[in-house]
């Protein structure tokens, strides 16, 4: 009998600290701290149904990050390595506030180069959620060709399309 006064007693205290702890009023995301709850990773993300809308009014630069090189959205203005994105601002638009739309095949590649410009101060950056492969899922079109030649991947875009 004892034993199970003690058990309940346990239980009891525990559901009170857990009440306490609800009661306080603060989410989950108000309880981290600042340095986490304050983290974002600089850029957007937009489905693939935005991007096909927003094609219609084309006002920013469509970029594949994509490596190897497997084809494009059409539209697509330049292609730069994701790795290597960086090392390419000079195919970007100066003002850092330009809209500017990352993809590579499945959002992976096209994440790590909009956190890498974000990081470099450029504040308008969307990624596509799922890449192009949930591009052509959604029965949208996309262009095959040949891989962009040796240089700046930007600079030299396929031609015959």
């Amino acid at each position: 009998m004892h034993l199970s006064h003690l058990t309940l007693l346990t239980i009891s205290l525990a559901a009170t600290a857990c009440g306490q702890a609800r009661d306080t009023g603060e989410s989950a995301l108000e309880a981290q701290p600042a340095s986490q709850a304050e983290a974002s990773p600089g850029y957007s993300d937009i489905s693939v149904e935005d991007l096909h809308e927003m094609m219609a009014q084309k006002d920013f630069l469509l970029v594949n990050v994509h490596i190897p090189f497997e084809g494009d959205i059409p539209g697509t203005d330049v292609s730069i390595p994701f790795d290597e994105i960086a090392e390419h601002l000079d195919q970007l638009p100066q003002a850092r506030d330009s809209r500017i739309v990352l993809y590579c095949r499945s959002g992976r590649m096209s994440e790590e180069a909009a956190t890498t410009l974000a990081a470099m101060g450029y504040t308008n950056i969307s990624n596509l959620a799922g890449g192009f492969r949930a591009w052509k899922a959604a029965g949208y079109e996309f262009e095959t060709g040949d891989a962009p030649q040796e240089g700046p991947a930007a600079a030299a875009r396929p031609e015959a399309r």
